[in-house]
């Protein structure tokens, strides 16, 4: 789900920072194993291989027409374009050969979406599915709702579509049914669900269905489970045909099987690197890079930022006590990105020291240097100190004594 449903129902969260994301292939076995009815399907990561799992399908599952999906962690793969000139990275065939064409075009090819970088993602596999016999499309999904301090369903007869334009244009069409983290979800409200949804002719299935996919965000730790579409077949059975899972970093320790899955080649190599100096970090888009101490300090950064009309370049929290050494290492993955023009730190010490922030600063400036802009806002334990170090050292800085100056300055300098 996207920053603008998200903020239609704004106590909704979205996938959080510290969340990891899987492919749709992962996720439709991870839906299977909770009894959720999805299309026979498996993955292939050459064209050759699409030939064989397409006769397979048709010779054991009675499979006639096959869709083709390229497998990145990115919405908007279907109306996406090749950087080739290749358009759609899903499509529709009749045939294991035209299978096999379509996946020759997508497999280490690479793909741009509305929700990949700007230069794309490589797509290293393609899923083969059957194709559905479709009488309606909706949208399903359960994420974490902080107003209710739960679990959310949103939901809408209008699926397989855009659905943050639905929930902007027709607010009216969207379900939304808030769920006591304690009880669970219930039968009833299941039913409620599958009746508002429109399933009339198996309400028990879809009511099952849906009971299954509450039991797959709950048993897997997810912060949301997204099915768009959620479909109606013509039998008027609920299948889910595409499936987007997120799943809580902080129960890793008890999914591992979960976490198995993860695919490094898909996420950011800065906030994989950042993980093994105990750095958290979440690439923007902006370009003020940001070192702060402690996440919501952070976050609180990263909006008056944005209130002064700037745009940040990250999400980086030192996480607790820091060293010398660790500054540097984070100084150097902010810095890495080539967007960052201007270096704003903010630090409030508490177990955090300003003066070895301020030596880890100085460490940083002469291995590597500091050859932008550079805003410093600094308070807490040993501030003076850190502050006298900064004074006495060769590095040109801007100085501020709150976050509001901080933030100010630091908007100036990134729209010079």
């Amino acid at each position: 789900m996207s920053l603008a449903l998200v903020e239609k129902f704004s106590g909704v969260l979205s996938s959080a920072a510290r969340s990891l994301v899987i492919h749709e292939y992962q996720a439709k076995g991870l839906l299977r194993d909770h009894g959720v009815k999805t299309l026979p399907g498996e993955v292939c990561w050459t064209p050759e291989e699409v030939v064989t799992v397409c006769e397979d399908l048709h010779a054991n599952q009675g499979v006639n027409r096959f869709v083709v999906k390229s497998q990145i962690h990115a919405g908007g793969r279907g109306i996406g374009t090749f950087t080739d000139g290749f358009q759609g990275g899903v499509h529709l065939c009749d045939t294991p050969m035209e299978a096999k064409e379509l996946a020759a075009h997508m497999i280490n090819n690479t793909l741009v979406t509305k929700q990949t970088p700007p230069e794309g993602r490589l797509v290293r596999r393609v899923f083969i599915e059957g194709a559905a016999d479709i009488e309606r499309e909706l949208y399903f999904s359960i994420l974490m709702d902080r107003n209710s301090r739960g679990p959310m369903v949103v939901a809408s007869v209008c699926g397989g579509v855009d659905i943050e334009s639905v929930a902007h244009e027709t607010p009216e069409m969207i379900i939304t049914m808030p769920i006591d983290i304690d009880e669970g979800m219930t039968i009833e409200q299941a039913g409620e669900l599958a009746k508002q949804l429109g399933f009339d002719r198996q309400p028990q299935q879809a009511t099952e269905q849906i009971l299954a996919l509450y039991e797959t965000f709950r048993s897997t730790d997810a912060t949301q489970v997204e099915i768009n579409p959620l479909a109606e077949l013509k039998d008027g059975s609920a299948a889910s045909l595409d499936a987007k899972l997120n799943f809580d970093a902080n129960a890793e320790f008890r999914q591992e099987e979960v976490f198995a899955m993860r695919d490094m080649a898909e996420e950011n190599w800065r906030e994989i690197e950042a993980t093994k100096f105990g750095l958290n970090y979440i690439g923007l888009d902006g370009n003020v890079g940001c070192l702060v101490n402690g996440a919501g300090l952070a976050m609180a950064t990263l909006d008056v930022l944005k209130l002064n009309g700037a745009e940040p370049a990250n999400f980086m929290d030192t996480a607790g006590a820091i060293t010398i050494d660790k500054v540097c290492q984070a100084l150097e993955i902010i810095m890495s990105d080539e967007n960052v023009e201007v270096l704003l730190i903010n630090v409030f010490g508490g177990i955090v020291s300003c003066k070895i922030l301020a030596e880890g600063i100085l460490k940083f400036n002469e291995t590597k240097g500091l050859n932008i802009p550079l805003v410093v806002r600094m308070e807490g334990t040993h501030v003076e100190a850190g502050k006298a170090l900064l004074e006495a050292s060769p590095i040109e800085y801007y100085k501020a004594d709150n976050l509001k100056e901080a933030c100010e300055k630091a908007a100036q300098l990134s729209k010079k």
